[in-house]
């Protein structure tokens, strides 16, 4: 697939400034704006792991659009569930659009030789206690959206052809990153049909969130590094992006 991202120069380490679950509210004024600036002195790439809107409301993902004015850094993202809860998930992926976020869904955009992966990911729970597509209509159903993720991900994965890539998420990929969240809500948090499918490819880090008291760092069953970078979790850096060299 041809992406006008594509840059030319190759940098032999990329820094990236990786945020999660912003939740942006109506009554928000400039909520992120100071931080967009900082983020863009620290790093090279600004990934957005979903939940960029509380509601999936246009005008929450308008006062986003406003701050991210202030990032003069390439911005990558992908949606989460809030962002689909008004059922105006084609409006705020306009305006998103519109503001210069490479928003993916099940594509690949490439910077500095990089590339960057991007699906929003889907619930199911993680390895001998994923939820099995068995039994009412609606569990298959359940089912068959985490199969299809993590289909449209590999799909993906197949389209990159730099020596590095970035899986960009909103539901986590183990079940390690997501600990200290109750484990009533695991299977609500994530899927390991989502790691099954990144162990299949080279892939120099995954990034998600979703998981507000979950854990920054763990590791696919292959080995892949994965971190929960949901601005509620504390990180190396101290600040509510991670900064991670790819």
């Amino acid at each position: 697939m041809a992406d006008e991202g594509v840059v030319a120069e190759e940098k032999a380490t990329l820094t990236v400034a990786a945020i999660g679950d912003l939740h942006v509210k109506d009554d928000h004024s400039a909520p992120y704006r100071e931080l967009f600036g900082e983020i863009s002195r620290e790093a090279d790439v600004l990934v957005i792991t979903g939940d960029l809107t509380d509601l999936g409301k246009p005008g929450q993902a308008k006062i986003l659009a406003e701050d991210l004015r202030a990032c003069s850094i390439p911005v990558v993202g992908v949606l989460g569930n809030h962002d689909f809860e008004c059922g105006c998930v084609e409006e705020v992926t306009s305006i998103l659009k519109d503001a210069g976020v490479r928003l993916l869904d099940g594509e690949v955009t490439e910077v500095d030789g990089v590339s960057f992966v991007g699906v929003k990911g889907f619930a199911g729970g993680f390895g001998s206690r994923m939820l099995g597509s068995f039994g009412e209509p609606a569990i298959k159903a359940m089912v068959a959206e985490s199969v299809s993720e993590a289909m449209r991900l590999e799909n993906a994965m197949r389209q990159v052809r730099t020596q590095r890539a970035m899986v960009v998420l909103h539901y986590a990929p183990i079940a390690e990153t997501v600990a200290g969240e109750p484990l009533e809500i695991f299977p609500f948090l994530g899927s390991s049909r989502l790691a099954e499918t990144i162990d299949r490819f080279k892939v120099s880090a995954v990034v998600h969130g979703h998981a507000h008291c979950g854990a920054f760092s763990g590791h696919t069953p292959g080995g892949a590094p994965v971190y929960n970078v949901a601005m509620h979790i504390e990180k190396p850096s101290g600040r509510p992006y991670a900064l991670l060299e790819i």
